[in-house]
């Protein structure tokens, strides 16, 4: 796994994406943040993406919306959900179409680098 990664950070939410890039980048992977999953597949990164930390619900395309996109057009970027809205039966979900997890905001530092290493493990 190279720690110079490419990490996508899909979010509507400012603080989120404000954040979590210099929290990936303290932990040596190269991050870029965007406010919708258009943003993202407009953006040209979707090859270099090594993993996406996506949010579920967000305005226009949602994060599980992207994921099947992604799955239709043959894109196996492994998904690191996170959701500030839990609800019992969305992990199971998103972790049976492939994501690697589904974390609840606020997570810890720990908790968002041991599921993306988890996530970069299983798709190498």
């Amino acid at each position: 796994m190279s720690l110079r990664s490419l990490i996508a950070v899909v979010d509507d939410d400012e603080s989120i994406r404000e954040s979590l890039p210099d929290l990936l980048r303290e932990f040596g992977f190269q991050a870029r943040a965007f406010g919708s999953a258009e943003d993202f597949l407009a953006s040209g990164c979707v090859d270099k993406t090594r993993c996406l930390v996506l949010d579920i619900s967000m305005p226009g395309m949602t994060g599980p919306e992207l994921q099947q996109a992604l799955q239709d057009a043959g894109r196996a970027i492994p998904i690191v959900f996170i959701t500030a809205h839990w609800d019992e039966t969305l992990p199971p979900r998103v972790i049976g179409k492939g994501a690697a997890d589904c974390l609840l905001k606020p997570f810890s530092d720990t908790t968002l680098l041991c599921a993306i290493q988890a996530a970069l493990r299983r798709h190498r």
